[in-house]
């Protein structure tokens, strides 16, 4: 089976990893804190690593404050982890609908969802196209809410030339197999508000004060340390930060491979019937973890199982967030965000990594072509 994304390791990851297996650290050591520097580089903001990308997000939330009686806005065309873990703070949240043409949270539908209890804005860069970030920092500013950026899909993407990690308050990241770059399990949180960063890493790190400058009982020995707010150990550990600093060194080559293979795509599907390709808007330069088409004609299930029995693995990305059980039982129903619920009715992945060969994206191409044209 030709999966629809898969990681690339070469032996430079291997060594780094055997490196730190041989040194006298494996987590909270060095190699994190290079990790969080080489993120930075890329990010264009400072970085807290964490253990995965939904522990990433539980981080940036509690960092903003988010708590019992607070409002969430965020889109349904996501993974369920980019809502749940704002709802397990306590926050109720708000489904925005999304913009038809990218799938990202659409800036009037947010408008028109903010009220007073708004704590945070949450938008996802969808399969690696940055959402529109500064429309969405005009509706986040007056309310007084934090502004989130789910950019598990996107290291490597600049909007307007900035780079993503920058572009919102603070940015989560996912370094899953699948995803742009990989630590095995792993994520990042990056603010350039020291304020956030702060709590950010506090939070990961159990909620541990031992800065004395800020304690409560400064006066206590050299082990002292205090917990001013719960936290939980989110810290990812040295050996894996090896790896991410390894592929890190990789990320443009990365990205040049999916740019290349996202535009033969773009070409070699282009005239076929009953599909509908993504869009790249003006001022964005994407490291698109996805390439999500969109199939007409009410055909998108016939098509998935056929390509699936074909040997290859495309996707379905993602069901609306409030579909899920969890979610009706707090009284959301369908229909609440139409656009959304009619991207996801017509949208398919196609396998999209760097060591997909130009041959097995052909294989993919006819056999779409092949199916469409039954």
């Amino acid at each position: 089976m030709l999966p629809y994304g898969r990681q690339s390791i070469d032996q430079s990851d291997v060594e780094a990893v055997v490196s730190a297996l041989g040194s006298d650290w494996l987590t909270t050591g060095p190699r994190v804190a290079q990790f969080e520097a080489d993120i930075e580089a890329v990010a264009g903001a400072p970085a807290v690593t964490v253990t995965n990308g939904t522990t990433a997000l539980h981080t940036a939330y509690a960092a903003a404050g988010v708590t019992t009686g607070d409002e969430v806005v965020t889109t349904p065309m996501t993974f369920v982890a980019t809502a749940s873990t704002a709802a397990m703070l306590g926050a109720k949240i708000v489904f925005a609908d999304v913009e038809d043409e990218t799938a990202n949270i659409d800036p009037a539908a947010v408008e028109a969802a903010v009220t007073s209890r708004t704590k945070a804005i949450a938008a996802v860069d969808y399969a690696g196209h940055p959402a529109e970030y500064d429309a969405l920092r005009k509706i986040s500013e007056p309310a007084g809410a934090v502004l989130i950026g789910d950019a598990a899909h996107s290291i490597g993407t600049t909007y307007h030339g900035r780079p993503v990690g920058s572009l919102a308050d603070v940015t989560t990241f996912s370094f899953f197999p699948t995803k742009n770059l990989t630590t095995a399990e792993g994520g990042a949180v990056t603010s350039l508000r020291p304020d956030l960063l702060q709590r950010a890493r506090e939070f990961r790190m159990i909620g541990l004060v031992r800065d004395r400058s800020r304690m409560r009982y400064p006066d206590e020995g050299a082990w002292h340390q205090e917990v001013h707010e719960f936290g939980l150990n989110y810290r990812l550990p040295d050996v894996l930060c090896a790896l991410g600093s390894s592929q890190l060194k990789r990320l443009a080559a990365f990205k040049a491979r999916r740019q290349q293979l996202t535009a033969r795509y773009d070409e070699l599907l282009a005239d076929v019937p009953g599909l509908r390709l993504p869009i790249q808007r003006e001022g964005v330069d994407p490291l698109r973890h996805l390439y999500p088409v969109r199939v007409l004609g009410g055909r998108r299930r016939e098509v998935f199982e056929r390509m699936r029995e074909a040997g290859i693995g495309v996707q379905v990305n993602y069901i609306p967030v409030y579909w899920h059980p969890v979610f009706e039982d707090l009284g959301y129903r369908r229909g609440m965000c139409p656009v959304a619920e009619a991207f996801y009715a017509e949208e398919l992945s196609l396998p999209l990594f760097v060591d997909l060969s130009d041959s097995d994206q052909d294989r993919v191409v006819e056999a779409l072509r092949t199916i469409l044209g039954s």
